[in-house]
């Protein structure tokens, strides 16, 4: 029987693994396309006739193949000119046309926190890369290894973090309940099935996902309260993720630069300090989705930063971010998250905002000026 949106099912659950339960789980794992949603992820809700200029170098491909993404963006910008699209996947190396990128996370130790850096090379100057793809895969090891913590907070459980986000969310004790039996479910199936299971798929979302699968069994407003108390306890989990396993982002830098490579700080507006650690980088992202509220001052930091430079040496480049998580495109409207879903590659809105343009104009910066600088230093 499925649920209503205003009648949900009474919350029962066995703790023994029904059919149900692994195929929910191989349909949130699975990295295989239905012809829906390939016609969703190729098919873009808006089309962009009047922008020539293509500047993309922060996205996640995910699982979404390269040839439906291309379609996708052909579609929504049909009249470009010139662009230049490099994919960033977390602490995974991976290529699109001639330029290869990442995404990593490493940890700045001048101020004790997590940061991310955006990682460029044209394709030949990671060929070989053996130290920089080890340190990559160091890293996507042990930043996956979070789901885990993740999991066992909820099931073992840790007390302490289950209580604190019950009661910030007002989830009760049957609601906390069903959490813990599901996850408990979903442990034994990814151990009973580990050989199998796409490694992309291992990541905090995989809960969030399985969750969201069983609306139609449980009701929206069960879920959504499900979804909090499950964000609540992630947060907790890290906030106290040990960061001493992450390579030093000094470290990260200086392994693109041996590799001829360009640096990006992404999020600027997560990690403050990273603006005063004089680190060695091409540019700073200014404006993202999730990054919207400092743009003119970061743009304006950026301009003082170049003015200032010793001369002969190369200025910081203005980057914008789309951010665009593909993996997004392929659920079913109703289960998207409308926040992420609208975040689309090459779609930075902020490049034609007039009160933002006025100060690119002033910082002598366009999409096109970008490109063409950035062109050149990934050329070496």
């Amino acid at each position: 029987m499925n649920a209503t949106n205003n009648c949900p099912q009474p919350i029962k659950v066995t703790p023994e693994i029904t059919d149900d339960d692994r195929t929910r789980f191989h349909d949130v794992i699975s990295t295989d396309l239905a012809d829906w949603q390939v016609e969703q992820v190729v098919t873009p809700s808006k089309i962009y006739p009047r922008q020539e200029k293509l500047l993309a170098l922060h996205w996640h491909p995910e699982f979404v193949p390269m040839d439906l993404i291309t379609r996708r963006v052909n579609a929504m910008f049909p009249n470009v000119t010139d662009k230049m699209m490099i994919p960033t996947q977390h602490n995974i190396l991976m290529s699109y046309g001639d330029y290869t990128g990442v995404e990593v996370d490493c940890y700045a130790s001048g101020f004790n926190q997590k940061v991310q850096l955006l990682l460029h090379f044209e394709n030949e100057r990671v060929r070989e890369a053996d130290v920089l793809k080890s340190m990559l895969a160091h890293t996507f090891k042990y930043r996956s290894s979070q789901l885990f913590e993740y999991m066992d907070a909820i099931t073992k459980p840790d007390e302490e973090k289950v209580g604190l986000a019950a009661r910030s969310t007002g989830a009760d004790d049957e609601l906390v309940e069903m959490v813990r039996v599901y996850v408990t479910k979903i442990q034994t199936m990814l151990d009973e099935e580990w050989s199998d299971v796409p490694k992309e798929s291992i990541k905090n979302k995989l809960l969030k996902n399985y969750f969201d699968a069983m609306r139609p069994i449980y009701g929206d407003n069960t879920i959504n309260r499900v979804q909090a108390y499950l964000k609540a306890i992630k947060q907790l989990v890290k906030s106290n993720f040990s960061l001493k396993y992450f390579y030093r982002a000094t470290e990260v830098i200086e392994e693109a630069r041996s590799l001829g490579g360009c640096v990006v700080i992404p999020h600027p507006e997560e990690f403050w300090p990273i603006l005063l650690a004089k680190y060695d980088v091409d540019g700073i992202e200014v404006w993202n989705p999730q990054s919207q509220r400092y743009t003119d001052f970061l743009i304006s930091v950026v301009d003082q930063q170049n003015t200032a430079r010793p001369s002969g040496s190369r200025k910081r480049l203005i980057f914008m971010g789309d951010d665009c998580h593909m993996s997004e495109k392929t659920k079913r409207p109703e289960t998207q998250d409308p926040v992420k879903a609208a975040r689309e590659i090459g779609l930075q809105p902020a490049w034609d905002d007039l009160n933002i343009r006025k100060k690119l104009i002033i910082a002598g910066i366009d999409r096109q000026s970008v490109i063409t600088e950035y062109r050149e230093r990934l050329a070496g």
